[in-house]
């Protein structure tokens, strides 16, 4: 829309303040500014409000609006006097104003920096969380305008808005006047408001799932006439799925006399069904679908599935084809899976839902699966078949222009039948959200993603989102930072998966093997020590063992208090005839299920040969207990518990049904007699020698000596066949059960960093060095300038004196004193040693007039090679420390040796920013190099202590200011007390867009 003639040409519509947004029910609707063309729109939504809300926001009846009234609300100046609409179907259903103020509460322009705030929701839709959401954008768009403050009179017994200023979050102030309840909301963001935000954020769009995966009745667009085709497919699976809920077929072609289809009601348009639909699978031609969209949405369908191919994947008039589809299916609230969709399944008893082109609906399983390929979902569905395994949900979302990955991570982070989410991508739309909610539903459940198109640099076709820059390793350190397994295939994926659903987390990394081949145990052994793990010797029960050797053998190893977990390896047996006993199976599948009955709880995986029925049969969950309930991974905690990024257990999630035993206990935790938790048990892999763990929460001392529990209930033992496999995949377990036991103590950032910082003398200066009107691309900081910046975060950079002549070379190594260093500056030489550039430890003039010599004979003339002189630091570790900032991925944290051995072999590591004390530990012990830091081979260690402050240092720079885009330190010569940072390059410019700030919005591509 565009701004009239009437208002302030120099406050252009701001289209940028329109947003789509999920409500409390799942339901979506769009914010926009309101303009003078809205007159009509407003004058039929009040008459659509009550006698009671009108009186509630006026103060006084008031039964209609004035002319005088519509056009005040309908012309704006988008500054001292700006309105919101929310709209559902291009109607409003609620609209917010503000007016600056002065301190005596009159109109006023900038600099007064508070504004009077007043909401009015139609009560059909109250309730919704509309106020809610209304108040973040509001209050955004007011920072936005320089207004800090909102007040707003609001009456005694109007509870609910109350209650949406009172629940918000924010600093705010009350009182008692003139017989109303006068608010006052300091609008800077805090962190009960940020909090606030995102826990309305996780509901709303787990609601917006819900609705989906659980419907109460389904209609079919374009279920074909004959058999055959996507849409009849679809509802033979739906009706073969024994589909809870009410089911309806609907084609345009149908002839008027026909009264069903398949058993189930055909009518030819969505209207003619005369009933609520809360799902719609869309598998009609994509040039029919708009028509079948606004067929839905005129009659309160509430979400959609979206088969229908011809979108973005067919380039750029399918791409806008598909914005379109996204914003005509918003208009109505409705939210899309797809288009280009293989369709949803969920197995739950009570839904029994498969709308989706899989022929045969999975068992009912603990996983979660999330895919952005159809292709890809029919080979998982088909390989979990295979292995007897189990579905708690499906989704095959294609292009996924509307819900994705995290829409699904918020649904799985409180789905109580959902034990571990399987995630295929292929793009991240919001990398930052997406490391967000996957740390927080890590913490709770494991989470295992396949990346895909890793190295094509582009965005996989139909995927209309931002395109990343950061290199693919340095994505897969950060994922592993918020605790996400990541793996390289889809088999991987399904692997690790089989093992987290159905065996309790192991302690620490220590693994028996045994089994009947001597040859497949040493594989497995030497597949554990590649993988990390500390295996033990491999127990050979030989060939003649029978089921019920293997199953004492796995009962005493299950006992044995310095192992955490077992993996059984078995052959045929072979007859004295020399025939190999393939169908023996289901006996020996038996006997390991017994032990692991009861034994203490300890993950265990077989690796088989050939062994007929052995995989199916173990898959089979049996025990002697009553079947587990909802809790699984973590142990049962209360409503409410922290979890990462300041979410929550939510209320009721992973606690055990009444009288029902959870199969698990927390990782990393062992229960005494009392059932009480005690401390952690095990560890992670041992660091490289010498090489000082990062901080730890110690351990509690239990009351009693610990005692692993029994299981109880057993779930299937899943079987590999390979011995690499199943080493892979308890390798994974480990080093997620390690992440798990170190989120409990996240870090945090040393208060004493604050007494040597001066954050806003730093933003003075980078607002100064910028400039009024600073280029997009920035600009480059000079040695002196970035010394200076970092100089107020107290990091002291070695001076560099530029020597353009030789004489001048002399004069500087008077000043600094002898041994000096001569080194190029030449962005062509920096940092590379490797061509000669510097001279170390010259102890006289003598030497550094040679050196000076040789290097303009070497290399260039001065003016080319911009030589300077620096004073000599104390030997020590050459590293590098670096940040950068992604758009979509945000700040980043690098460190490596510096040289250009480290580069070559990829060895750096990462971590976001902002880091903790935690962060830092782990970023410089995360290497393969790391020992040299910490004594390698008889040489002093290295001042690790003063390298993790630098870190930490860094990382307030880049946080605290987001104009620093990026920073390069190199060398930092790491001493064995103390460190010296010899160059520095820093680069500032505008702080880029973040689309993870700021209020609840839906994406938009």
């Amino acid at each position: 829309m565009e701004p009239t003639p009437e208002q302030s040409p120099h406050h252009a519509y701001p289209d940028h303040w329109e947003a789509d947004v999920v409500l409390r029910d799942g339901g979506t609707a769009r914010i926009r500014p309101i303009t003078a063309d809205d007159a009509e729109r407003l004058v039929h939504f009040y008459e659509q409000v009550s006698d009671e809300s009108k009186y509630y926001r006026f103060f006084a009846p008031y039964p209609r609006l004035s002319a005088k009234d519509v056009h005040r609300f309908t012309h704006h100046d988008y500054v001292d006097r700006v309105g919101l609409a929310v709209t559902v179907g291009g109607e409003f259903i609620a609209t917010v104003r503000y007016d600056r103020i002065d301190a005596q509460g009159r109109p006023a322009s900038a600099p007064a920096d508070e504004a009077e705030v007043a909401f009015l929701v139609q009560d059909a839709h109250q309730g919704r969380g509309v106020a809610s959401a209304l108040l973040e954008h509001i209050a955004a768009v007011a920072r936005e305008r320089g207004i800090r403050r909102f007040a707003a009179e609001v009456l005694p017994a109007n509870n609910k808005m109350i209650k949406v200023f009172r629940d918000a979050g924010y600093t705010q102030r009350r009182s008692f006047e003139d017989g109303s309840v006068h608010l006052t909301l300091d609008l800077e963001p805090t962190a009960e408001s940020l909090a606030v935000q995102r826990g309305r954020e996780q509901r709303a769009e787990a609601r917006s799932v819900q609705r989906l995966l659980a419907p109460g009745s389904v209609a079919v667009v374009g279920a074909g006439r004959l058999p055959g085709g996507v849409g009849r497919t679809v509802l033979r699976n739906l009706l073969g799925s024994g589909f809870t809920g009410r089911t309806y077929a609907v084609n345009r072609s149908f002839a008027p006399e026909r009264t069903e289809i398949d058993g189930v009601p055909a009518h030819r348009s969505v209207g003619e069904i005369g009933e609520r639909v809360d799902l719609a699978i869309v598998a009609v031609p994509a040039d029919r679908v708009p028509e079948a969209v606004a067929d839905c949405g005129e009659h309160g369908v509430r979400g959609l599935v979206v088969l229908s191919a011809g979108y973005a994947e067919r380039g750029a008039e399918g791409r806008e084809r598909q914005r379109e589809l996204v914003r005509q299916a918003r208009s109505y609230g409705m939210r899309i899976i797809g288009p280009n969709a293989f369709g949803i399944i969920n197995t739950a008893d009570t839904v029994r839902l498969n709308a989706s082109l899989a022929p045969e609906s999975p068992a009912a399983g603990r996983i979660g699966l999330f895919t952005q390929s159809g292709a890809i979902g029919i080979a998982v569905l088909s390989g979990l078949h295979r292995r007897g395994a189990g579905l708690s949900t499906f989704i095959s979302a294609g292009n996924r222009a509307d819900l994705s990955g995290n829409d699904f991570l918020q649904y799985w982070f409180e789905d109580q039948d959902t034990d571990v989410a399987l995630l295929y991508l292929e793009s991240f739309g919001n990398p930052r959200k997406f490391h967000r909610l996957a740390r927080r539903t890590a913490a709770l459940k494991p989470v295992v993603v396949v990346k895909g198109a890793r190295h094509s640099g582009s965005t996989p076709p139909g995927h209309a989102v931002p395109v990343s820059r950061v290199p693919d390793a340095t994505v897969s350190a950060l994922l592993r930072q918020a605790g996400v397994i990541r793996v390289d295939t889809v088999t991987e994926m399904v692997d690790v998966g089989l093992l987290l659903a159905d065996q309790p987390l192991p302690d620490g990394p220590r693994v028996a093997i045994l089994g009947n081949s001597e040859s497949l145990g040493l594989l497995t052994y030497d597949a554990c020590l590649a993988e990390g793990l500390r295996p033990r010797p491999p127990q050979d029960l030989t060939t003649e063992a029978e089921p019920r050797d293997f199953r004492d053998a796995l009962a005493a190893a299950l006992a044995d208090p310095t192992c955490d977990a077992v993996i059984v390896t078995a052959i045929p047996w072979v007859g004295e005839n020399g025939e190999a006993h393939t169908g023996d199976g289901e006996v020996l599948a038996a006997a390991l299920r017994e032990a692991a009955a009861t034994g203490p709880a300890k993950p265990v995986a077989v690796v088989h040969v050939e062994m007929g029925g052995l995989a199916h049969a173990l898959s089979a969950a049996t025990g002697t207990a009553t079947p587990p309930g909802p809790a699984s991974h973590p142990a049962p905690a209360p409503a409410g518990t922290p979890v990462p990024d300041g979410g929550a257990v939510p209320p009721g999630a992973r606690e055990a049904a009444p009288g029902v035993t959870p199969r698990r206990t927390a990782p990393g935790t062992r229960r005494d007699p009392a059932g009480a938790p005690s401390g952690p048990a095990g560890g992670l892999p041992r660091p490289p020698e010498n090489t000082p763990r990062a901080p730890e929460t110690p351990p509690h001392p239990p009351e009693t000596p610990p005692h692993p529990p029994t299981r109880g209930a057993v779930g299937p033992i899943p079987a590999y066949p390979a011995a690499e496999r199943a080493v892979r995949a308890l390798s994974e377990a480990v080093k997620y059960a390690g992440w798990r036991r170190q989120a409990a103590n996240p870090g945090k950032v040393p208060e004493h960093l604050d007494e040597t910082i001066d954050e806003q003398a730093a933003a003075a200066r980078v607002k100064a060095l910028l400039g009024p009107d600073p280029e997009l691309r920035g600009r480059p900081l000079t040695h002196q300038e970035a010394a200076g910046l970092l100089g107020l975060y107290g990091i002291e950079v070695r001076p560099g004196i530029p020597a353009p002549g030789v004489e001048a070379a002399v004069a500087a190594a008077a000043r600094l004193g002898y041994p000096v260093a001569l080194k190029t500056t030449a962005p062509h030489l920096r940092h590379r040693p490797d061509l000669g550039g510097v001279r170390l430890d010259l102890v006289d003039e003598g030497a550094l007039r040679r050196a000076y010599e040789e290097l303009t004979d070497l290399l260039g003339t001065p003016a080319e090679l911009r030589p300077v002189v620096q004073a000599m630091a104390p030997r020590g570790v050459d590293t590098v420390l670096r940040a950068s900032i992604d758009a979509s991925a945000g700040a980043v944290l690098s460190f490596g040796l510096s040289g250009a051995p480290s580069e070559l072999l990829g060895d750096t590591a990462h971590r976001l920013v902002p880091a903790t004390d935690r962060d830092a530990a782990e970023l410089i012990r995360s290497i393969r190099a790391a020992p040299l830091l910490f004594g390698w081979r008889g040489s002093a260690p290295a001042d690790t202590a003063a390298l993790e402050e630098l870190v930490l240092r860094v990382s307030r720079l880049v946080d605290d200011h987001p104009e620093v885009v990026s920073v390069a330190l190199e060398p930092v010569v790491v001493a064995t007390h103390g460190l010296a940072v010899l160059g520095a390059g820093i680069r500032l410019a505008p702080p880029p867009a973040r689309n993870d700030l700021g209020p609840r919005r839906l994406p938009s591509y």
